[in-house]
């Protein structure tokens, strides 16, 4: 292996055949080979990592980086340096929290040139599906977009208004016709509307404002409508354990529907939240305990396909103590992977299924090809993970630029050592290189 620049070895290698000890051959920024742990090996450098597990660095497709117009909120800069420290090493940024919204090839170049010089990691963009840029979904997808999303309910920032029934409608059959992808926020809103709306600090109030049937009856509406256009969609951020037979029956008979869900569902549950802790606030809802449990039922079973973190930061003044107005949304870049594979590994979950959930499922989601697995030809891309070492989340260590976190003071398993991107290490021990990511697009 002469033309080597660098061979990293583990003792725990996850490859798409399993967890072996293994050398990892690395050139021009790809891997090009996998071979035997003790295998000789001539390469500029050789990095023996022991014990702790390589594995391919996590790919999260549903990131807020709120970067240009809502800087303050977090930024390129500050997100894909928290994603870093946390293992992953390609994020798909949302279209919306950011000024312009991603919703015109213009407004797409905007965002481009932005995160251009200040990426640590590969970073992609998806579209955005209004009610009135039908004419626009072309073009984004021809400028490289890995899709669309919309909400099928009030966004809750003015510039990115929901689809009604008829408008989702059509914007799925515009995407269809063009072979994209819908990504969707399904929750119903005139079920949402008919929920007790009481403000203040108690999150069982909070909870009951946004109930299961909510969720359950857009994606019904959803399967429907995929099913009539066969359109490929996918459901965002899934909280209620009550639509999944409703989205098993869909699989069975052809819909072509995917879902995710985030480690904030996995890992807290609604009985934990203290009143008046709104860096528990996301929607849809953190649910009970039992409907965790089904939650990573469907995970082990593939009815939930990954995992990603719906990354959604503010400043801290709008997370108040009142859970009606206080901002919803979870920073969880950093935190993902320790989170996940804690409680993963209490129940009975292997890394390899973590992979799986986080790099394997969401690099297929957006076909990126080049990403989620340690095989030949794919990106040299890793995260060095070791899995029994614990530590306390402390917010000062986060990266984000709002270090507010539902995590602060839990003790987690599994320290990131080092995060490498194309061959080449990105942060090791809390120190980064200088920004080295690129800015993917949709291949055809």
């Amino acid at each position: 292996m002469s033309d080597a620049e660098l061979v990293l070895r583990s003792t725990r290698v996850i490859t798409p055949e399993g967890t072996r000890p293994a050398s990892v051959a690395v050139a021009d920024g790809k891997i090009t080979a996998v071979l035997p742990y003790d295998a000789p090996v001539e390469a500029a450098r050789v990095e023996d990592v022991g014990d702790d597990v390589l594995l391919p660095g996590l790919v999260d497709t549903h990131v807020h980086v709120n970067d240009p117009g809502r800087t303050e909120w977090e930024g390129f800069w500050t997100a894909t340096r928290a994603a870093a420290a946390g293992g992953i090493t390609t994020l798909v940024d949302m279209p919306l929290n950011s000024l312009p919204p991603t919703t015109t090839v213009d407004h797409l170049r905007t965002k481009q040139e932005v995160a251009r010089d200040k990426a640590h990691i590969d970073v992609g963009f998806w579209g955005g599906a209004l009610p009135d840029n039908g004419k626009d979904l072309r073009p984004l997808h021809d400028a490289g977009v890995f899709g669309f999303k919309a909400f099928l309910s009030p966004s809750g920032v003015d510039e990115f208004p929901h689809l009604d029934q008829e408008q989702l409608a059509g914007s799925m059959a515009e995407i269809a016709s063009f072979g994209g992808l819908l990504i969707v926020h399904a929750e119903d809103p005139h079920h949402l509307a008919a929920a007790p709306q009481q403000g203040g600090p108690k999150y069982a109030h909070f909870l009951a404002s946004r109930p299961r049937d909510a969720e359950d009856t857009a994606i019904a509406h959803l399967i429907a409508q995929a099913k009539r256009l066969h359109a490929r969609v996918h459901v965002l951020h899934l909280s209620s354990s009550d639509a999944l037979p409703l989205i098993a029956a869909a699989r069975a008979e052809g819909v072509r529907v995917t879902v995710e869900t985030c480690p904030h569902y996995l890992t807290l549950t609604a009985e934990e939240v203290p009143d008046g802790a709104s860096e528990f606030k996301c929607c849809p809802p953190i649910r009970e305990a039992a409907n965790q449990d089904l939650l990573w039922q469907a995970l082990a079973d593939g009815t939930i396909d990954c995992v990603v973190t719906d990354h959604s930061p503010s400043t801290a003044d709008l997370k108040t103590n009142d859970f009606a107005t206080a901002w919803g949304g979870i920073s969880g870049l950093q935190l993902s992977l320790p989170a996940v594979w804690t409680e993963a590994r209490k129940r009975g979950h292997t890394l390899e299924d973590v992979v799986r959930w986080m790099s394997t499922r969401t690099a297929e989601l957006v076909g990126l090809g080049q990403k989620g697995a340690i095989e030949a030809g794919r990106d040299a891309d890793f995260a060095v993970l070791a899995p029994d070492e614990t530590f306390t989340v402390d917010p000062a260590a986060l990266q984000h630029r709002n270090r507010v976190t539902a995590y602060a003071g839990r003790t987690l398993s599994g320290v990131v050592k080092s995060t490498w991107l194309r061959g080449q290490r990105i942060v090791a021990d809390g120190e980064f290189t200088d920004p080295k990511g690129r800015l993917l697009t949709r291949t055809p």
